[in-house]
């Protein structure tokens, strides 16, 4: 079964248990499909003896309310970090399965306890949660799941994509394998028939996307797990380098107290600065890193990504006093 279709039968359970008078022009209309996928859905629940009857003093579907779902027992701890996590983030968050997330946390939150409802009602208000800025995904929640069905069905798509590499709108074929949410964004690894190797492609850039009923055999050798390797971020450039930072007191305690890289190391000085260390893939990620922090670091190795920091540093320099093309 697809991926689609048992989201949209939990859905349809969801809302026959929710008390409301729904008749099968309303459960169309909920769940943006047709009266006769209304009435297969239906029979698919009477099949997995799910017990919904037709209210005919109401003219509505409802299930017994004898039935529900297995029961969830969470402490305290636990209903007050799903509430924060993603319950805050109801109005703000389009990324697809946060949003699932935070609708979820609502039903949760009303089956809760009352007693626990009531406890976590009075903390949840004064614990803030802020995640980083993301990416721009309104809409893309159906290229979410239709991406799933491919990775699980093991089905060729076909997608047109805006390419930043190749600075141009592209349509290729691809074998979806996995999706990551990395940094700000979601992102597919795909093995491209077009350029015969695994790579990313950010879901935002996918402008249309075909699934072709094509099977496709996954490749046995890809480690997707460590697909990103010793990469700063995500993206591996096939060289690695041992990279060591100075960074100054005024900054250095807010570095180290981060985890950039599972590589690094920090040794501090007696004036509170610190040396940083890291053995990374690649020098293009880390230097838009390093460069945030301005005048309070110093490359001190290798003398290439010095020499980058250096040529970045001077074209700023020369834009601002009007030197610049």
């Amino acid at each position: 079964m697809k991926v689609s279709r048992i989201y949209r039968l939990l859905r349809l359970i969801t809302l026959l248990q929710s008390g409301r008078d729904l008749t099968a022009n309303d459960l169309a209309e909920e769940l943006d499909v047709s009266r006769r996928t209304i009435f297969r859905d239906l029979n698919m629940l009477e099949m997995a003896h799910i017990p919904y009857y037709f209210d005919e003093a109401r003219g509505s579907y409802r299930i017994s309310r004898h039935f529900f779902l297995p029961p969830v027992n969470l402490t305290v701890t636990e209903a007050l970090a799903m509430l924060v996590l993603t319950g805050k983030m109801r109005s703000s968050t389009r990324l697809p399965l946060l949003s699932e997330g935070a609708r979820a946390a609502m039903k949760l939150e009303t089956a809760l306890p009352e007693a626990i409802r009531r406890q976590v009602g009075s903390i949840v208000d004064n614990v803030h949660f802020s995640p980083a800025p993301a990416a721009r995904h309104e809409g893309l929640d159906a290229t979410f799941d239709r991406l799933a069905e491919a990775i699980a069905g093991r089905d060729t798509c076909r997608m047109v994509y805006i390419s930043f590499h190749e600075r141009k709108q592209i349509t290729i074929q691809v074998h979806p394998l996995r999706l990551v949410f990395a940094g700000r964004a979601w992102y597919l690894i795909a093995y491209s028939v077009r350029h015969k190797e695994i790579r990313t492609f950010k879901l935002s850039r996918i402008r249309k996307l075909t699934a072709t009923g094509k099977a496709f055999v996954p490749p046995e050798d890809a480690e997707l797990d460590s697909y990103f390797g010793d990469a700063w971020s995500m993206i591996p450039e096939g060289r690695i380098y041992n990279v060591h930072l100075h960074f100054n007191a005024k900054v250095a305690g807010n570095v180290a107290e981060v985890e950039w890289h599972h590589s690094q190391r920090v040794e501090w000085n007696d004036d509170g600065s610190a040396e940083f260390f890291v053995r990374v893939d690649g020098l293009g990620e880390i230097l838009w890193w390093i460069l945030g922090y301005g005048e309070q670091v110093e490359v001190i190795a290798p003398a290439q990504l010095r020499k980058n920091v250096t040529k970045v540093a001077s074209a700023v320099l020369r834009k601002y006093r009007g030197e610049g093309d």
